[in-house]
This record gives structure tokens, sequence and C-alpha cells, in this order.
């Protein structure tokens, strides 16, 4: 006997569709800057396709933005309060972190030179806590 699948809610289709292709674009943008990073000690030397590959990681970069801009676009008002807020706390931790962690890199308080992937990971991690318990908290 052939069953039927229940009725999907359209607005949650939209969302699984968005997330899948938020995170093909996430994706893309990750392996085109592992490939503009490591490309030219691993894979070249020219520097022809060093800069292919920044052309590539910049295009990644400009579909991973417009991505996230169509997944924030069709969210709904509670997740989009819950998106804000996580991006909110991310500034605020940014711009909270990065002057003395400058000023410890420059006067070798901290053991290591303080540079943008130190800034990057800690702006990953607050959003991802933040978006959780954004999430654990509304629900």
């Amino acid at each position: 006997m052939n069953q039927l699948k229940p009725p999907e809610n359209r607005y949650q289709s939209r969302i699984w569709t968005n997330n899948k292709r938020l995170c093909r674009w996430h994706g893309a943008w990750a392996a085109a800057t592992l490939l503009m990073a490591f490309g030219p000690i691993f894979l070249w030397k020219a520097r022809v396709f060093t800069l292919l590959a920044v052309g590539l990681d910049v295009a990644a970069g400009v579909g991973m933005i417009l991505g996230t801009k169509r997944y924030v676009m069709e969210l709904d008002e509670l997740h989009l309060r819950v998106w804000l807020n996580a991006l909110g706390i991310t500034v605020g931790v940014a711009v909270l972190a990065v002057p003395p962690l400058a000023v410890m890199g420059a006067y070798h308080v901290i053991p290591f030179h303080a540079n943008i992937a130190h800034l990057m990971i800690l702006m990953g991690l607050t959003f991802v806590v933040s978006l959780f318990y954004g999430i654990w908290r509304y629900r």
C-alpha cells in the first residue's frame, strides 16, 4: 500500500531549502579560501593561479553574502530577532575585544601575534553560541 507523506509546511520547506543553499555557499567560500591560502604553497608556483584563486574567493564570498541576505529575508519575525541579536552580540564582542588584543600583541603581553584569523574565530564562535542560545531561549 502506498502511504502518503504528511503535508509539509511551505515555510519549513522554504527554510530547509535556504539552509541548504546557505551551507553550499559557505562551503564554497571556505573551499575557495583554502585554495587561495594553500594553493601557492602546495599546488602551484605561478602568480596567475594565485590571482585566479583570489578572484574565485571573492566571487564565492559575494555569493555567500547574497545567499545570507536571501536567507535572512525569508526568516519569520522570531527567527529574524534571534539572528539580529546574535549579530549584535558578535559585533559588540568584536569591538570590545580587538583594541585590547592589539595592544597586548604590540607589547608582547600575549605569547602570539594577534592577527585577523583570531578575530574571525572569535566572531564565528560568538555568533554560533549566541545564535544557539537565542534559539534555545525562545523555544
